[in-house]
């Protein structure tokens, strides 16, 4: 596999992860890692801006699509759109650094958007929580298989 069709993969699929398609991106980082398609600083980046970019889709839909919460296609369901509207109004734009986790995360960053979020400081938070996680899971792959 080439460098390159690597790369548009994990950005690819960290970029669906944040929005509209359950997925593990953490896997395909993994996987790539442990065959040693690139240097993982290189999987990190790209696996960091993939997602942040999915999460920046989430910010536009709760900014100009909340109207359409009820659509299948909707990328947060009402009962996570509650939840994390509560979580966000209690502990404010910081919450946006938990954007990474699988519960919750893309409904934190849906919110955000609803509640007009500047678009600056939601991508720097975002971003920090979601690289943090990807150098974190690269370097526990790193360190134990060598």
């Amino acid at each position: 596999m080439s460098v390159l069709a690597a790369c548009l993969g994990l950005f690819w699929g960290a970029f669906l992860a944040a929005t509209i398609l359950p997925g593990a991106s953490e896997l395909l980082l993994i996987g790539l890692i442990i065959e040693g398609v690139a240097e993982p600083w290189l999987l990190v980046l790209v696996a960091g801006v993939g997602n942040t970019l999915g999460s920046v889709v989430n910010w536009f839909c709760g900014r100009f699509l909340l109207r359409f919460q009820d659509r299948r296609w909707f990328p947060v369901k009402p009962k996570q759109l509650e939840a994390s509207t509560r979580f966000f109004n209690r502990y404010g734009i910081w919450t946006l650094l938990f954007a990474w986790s699988p519960l919750g995360g893309d409904a934190l960053t849906v919110i955000a958007g609803t509640l007009r979020v500047p678009l600056v400081p939601f991508i720097v938070l975002v971003a920090i929580g979601k690289f943090a996680r990807y150098v974190v899971v690269a370097g526990a792959t790193v360190a134990t298989t060598g």
